[in-house]
């Protein structure tokens, strides 16, 4: 198996994180991860910063190939060693991850991080029951006899609702349904009480009940750990019932952020606009189609100049050429809430409350 650390981490480490009590758990800065393909280079993550405080719960939303998996596999140091180029900083805590010892951020991974993949049965391994994997990942951080560590992974089971735990704790991942080796996977992630969790599209391929109930248990968990939550998907529908703050992530950098309520209710960018136009909305009676976003995600090989969603954007004729020649940075359009666009913040104000939110 190939080693799974962070590759290409500089040489000489980052200059010491400033202390204090109010600084969040999570902290990246400018995290870059390239890779080089025969293609050329794909950019797959290229300048994202965000922060996630203990006990809160930030939502990473966007179009397939945006950067969202890229960046949570780069947390967990999850990139195999010379596959990518990785800059920028990542602090979990007092530890900087990018410039670690790999034997430091493996051991990291498991018991102060942990991750819930997106497909539980490929991430799982067929050939051992769920226990022994629960098992094995609680014995790799805590010196205990393999009977205490059977009696915790019945306990875990037990506890995300796998009814019968200690019957089932013998089963193998194929004989547990969807739902449930979703349940096993976070069992596992929580086995050590990490104090950061990632969550990769928690709920993609169940049934919305199932759904319902995966989502319930996540929010149940972190309330009763405390922990640090980073829900990735492109389901804002998951992240309205989850997250605190969210991230809009477009060509692998930043579109907004920021608190939950406002990147709902006033949202600044017009991406963010068109991924809320193509949810479905149950509360009302709809007579209109969804609206989907023109066009499709660019190439992260060969990413338009300028504003990257551009090509797309209807209103991308509204400030000369800035949106082909210059790239927008995040400005503060609010407390907290910050969005990437050449237009003027009046203008796209008046823009949404007039033209977009009647149609949402």
């Amino acid at each position: 198996m190939a080693e799974d650390v962070l590759a290409g981490a500089p040489e000489s480490g980052p200059a010491p994180r400033p202390s204090g009590s109010g600084r969040p758990f999570l902290d990246v800065r400018d995290l870059r991860v390239h890779f080089p393909t025969d293609d050329g280079v794909v950019k797959a993550v290229d300048g994202l910063s965000f922060s996630v405080e203990r006990g809160k719960r930030l939502g990473i939303v966007g179009e397939s190939g945006s950067g969202k998996s890229v960046t949570s596999l780069s947390i967990m140091g999850l990139h195999k060693r010379g596959s990518a180029r990785i800059s920028g900083e990542i602090w979990l805590g007092d530890d900087e991850l990018v410039a670690a010892d790999p034997e430091r951020v493996r051991r990291l991974r498991g018991e102060t991080m942990a991750m819930i993949f997106q497909d539980p049965l490929s991430a799982m391994h067929p050939y051992y029951t769920v226990g022994d994997q629960i098992m094995e990942a609680y014995r790799l951080h805590n010196d205990v006899s393999r009977r205490a560590a059977r009696k915790r992974a019945v306990e875990l089971l037990d506890r995300v609702g796998i009814p019968r735990a200690d019957a089932r704790v013998d089963d193998y991942p194929h004989h547990f349904s969807g739902g449930m080796r979703q349940r096993a996977m976070i069992a596992m992630a929580l086995s050590c009480n990490p104090q950061l969790l990632i969550a990769d599209e928690p709920t993609t391929a169940l049934d919305v009940t199932v759904q319902a109930q995966i989502l319930d248990l996540i929010v149940d968990l972190q309330a009763e750990f405390h922990t640090a939550v980073v829900i990735i998907t492109h389901d804002l529908g998951v992240v309205a019932e989850l997250a605190d703050d969210i991230l809009v992530m477009y060509a692998g950098r930043a579109a907004e952020s920021g608190p939950a309520v406002d990147v709902f209710t006033e949202p600044r960018h017009p991406y963010t606009w068109g991924l809320l136009g193509s949810v479905p909305r149950w509360d009302r009676e709809r007579s209109e189609r969804l609206l989907p976003i023109s066009g499709s995600p660019p190439s992260l090989i060969n990413v338009p100049p300028g504003c990257a969603f551009h090509p797309r954007c209807p209103y991308a004729d509204r400030n000369g050429d800035r949106s082909r020649t210059e790239r927008p940075e995040l400005v503060e359009v609010g407390p907290r809430h910050l969005a990437a666009c050449h237009m003027g913040l009046e203008e796209r104000a008046t823009l949404f409350h007039d033209e977009i939110r009647p149609k949402l």
